[in-house]
């Protein structure tokens, strides 16, 4: 025993030093009543000019990287949270399924080309599960058969692109999906409520599996490294109290989710693994109400998704959030008709 826990404290010290350019956390909360929500934060060194989009039904898509590009037609409509408006990085449908794309270092996608499997930009790997799949398992199925080979291009930035993908859905659900030395990783449980950035998600659960040892109420890890968020917030969503009502609920996962944000200008050049905290959101699957938590406006504001015109045939909708405009309460009406964004493509 005490040997295993020696070499959990070492991976635990080891992933400390892991660099990660952004400090994304995510969390899956079980209310009372089989009602089930998302938060997530969004920490990127810069700002990610980022607008809300919604999608119809029947929408004509490919993989956006040029010639060998899967094509698909969407199944269902859904709303996201665009990152430099090339990639869905967050969002849900309107069966539930709902996801979020977090930066992993460790990605290693393989070469797609010598796959000879129809290509995807990582930029609509989110969309392509939205647009496709009601449930987790459903998206776990499908996508365990590797459809698609994914290509992660440079970021506007002249970052790497490089993420894992949660999903979860209106059963509570959970899945996360990783690429590791060119393999897909699926780790399939209703038990995984918690992901942050590195390390890879099998070392977060050791990780976790050592602080449980100290206990969460003696002491926990207070840096903002994805290893201590990790386990600092996988103790604080099992204390909390799974709530019946459903704005004390949504109270409550945004509050987690502030708990865990890196306050507005702390960045660290020496440690990109640290970095300030743009935007918030949070799903209830169950209400398809999808929230949005801009860290330089004084309010919440959200959109359910029923209220929008989202049916075949319809164009696609923006809610322009560049300028950080105020807004609150339900905006489905401040949503326009846009022009797709295109998913992230190599340069020419």
């Amino acid at each position: 025993m005490r040997k295993s826990l020696t070499a959990l404290a070492a991976l635990a010290t080891a992933a400390l030093a892991i660099p990660v350019a952004d400090a994304c956390t995510r969390i899956l909360y079980s209310g009372a009543e089989n009602a089930f929500y998302v938060g997530r934060s969004m920490d990127w060194a810069e700002e990610t000019g980022t607008d809300l989009w919604a999608f119809p039904p029947e929408m004509k898509r490919d993989g956006g990287v040029g010639e060998g590009s899967i094509t698909w037609t969407s199944k269902y409509s859904s709303i996201g949270a665009g990152f430099y408006n090339v990639a869905t990085v967050d969002g849900m449908n309107d069966a539930g399924l709902t996801g979020n794309v977090l930066y992993l270092a460790e990605s290693s996608y393989g070469d797609a080309k010598a796959s000879g499997k129809p290509l995807l930009s990582i930029g609509g790997w989110l969309q392509y599960a939205l647009d496709n799949y009601a449930t987790v398992q459903e998206a776990v199925d499908a996508l365990s058969k590797e459809p698609f080979a994914l290509v992660a291009p440079v970021l506007p930035n002249g970052a790497a692109a490089a993420g894992h993908l949660a999903l979860a859905d209106k059963t509570g659900d959970s899945a996360i999906f990783e690429y590791i030395d060119g393999k897909l990783t699926i780790h399939h449980s209703k038990k995984y409520t918690v992901m942050t950035n590195s390390p890879v998600f099998e070392q977060q659960l050791a990780i976790s599996t050592y602080w449980d040892t100290v206990g969460g109420s003696n002491f926990l890890p207070g840096t903002s490294r994805a290893a201590d968020r990790f386990a600092r917030m996988s103790w604080m969503l099992n204390a909390v109290p799974a709530e019946k009502d459903e704005a004390t609920a949504m109270a409550e996962v945004l509050s987690l989710m502030r708990s865990i944000s890196v306050p507005l200008g702390i960045q660290d050049p020496k440690l990109p693994n640290i970095a300030s905290t743009r935007w918030r959101t949070a799903a209830d699957i169950n209400a398809k109400r999808y929230f949005f938590d801009n860290v330089h406006t004084p309010s919440v504001f959200w959109v359910d998704l029923d209220k929008l015109d989202l049916k075949a045939g319809s164009s696609a909708l923006k809610l322009d959030l560049q300028g950080t405009p105020y807004l609150s309460g339900e905006v489905s009406k401040d949503f326009k008709p846009a022009e797709p964004f295109k998913f992230l493509a190599p340069k020419s």
